[in-house]
């Protein structure tokens, strides 16, 4: 049985290493899991303690699975960049240090990366959104450049030059004479 001081710090440890992950910080600050985005991202941490509390044999490749699944389910972010894996690792990494080990160094180190970041926006984390339809079928998704930002477009280039517009030509009545396309 494992003392409550070092469930305790498993949960900090957890918490600190999926706050850390960039998928999730991105899903968060954008509210992809509605308004109580912030909410649900400590639901999670303690979803997956759980999932250790409930079987005791779970292994990393759980703990990816749990990640992947939350990701999808709850905030709807397919994360196909395998970033769930040093999360994982980083999980089960802790889980040793603390009931093996008897260590709390891991999760000091963990909680000195996330206070270092102090809330920052996660730079370099490339989010590809894609919207399905009731068909199953892509529907156009926005444009964005590599940073997130909106691509300022400038007009497009003509593809044809243009020929000049005859001047109009007005009668001695002040009628204006109509010149078809194929006349210019």
């Amino acid at each position: 049985m494992a003392s409550s001081e070092a469930t305790q710090q498993f949960d900090f440890g957890i918490w600190y290493t999926i706050s850390l992950w960039p998928a999730l910080t991105v899903a968060v600050q954008n509210n992809w899991g509605g308004p109580d985005s912030a909410g649900k991202r400590d639901w999670f941490a303690g979803a997956i303690s759980e999932l250790f509390d409930e079987r005791p044999d779970t292994d990393q490749i759980d703990v990816e699975s749990v990640l992947l699944q939350v990701m999808l389910d709850e905030f709807e972010v397919n994360v196909e960049d395998e970033s769930e894996i040093p999360v994982a690792q980083e999980i089960m990494k802790l889980r040793k240090e603390i009931f093996e080990e008897g260590s709390f160094a891991g999760v000091e180190a963990v909680k000195a990366r996330w206070t270092a970041r102090g809330g920052k926006a996660v730079a370099n984390v490339n989010v590809v959104t894609q919207t399905i339809g009731e068909d199953g079928q892509e529907i156009d998704s926005d444009s964005d450049d590599e940073d997130g930002e909106d691509v300022d477009m400038d007009e497009a280039p003509d593809l044809a030059p243009r020929s000049p517009k005859p001047e109009a030509e007005v009668d001695d009545d002040g009628f204006t004479k109509v010149v078809g396309k194929k006349r210019r």
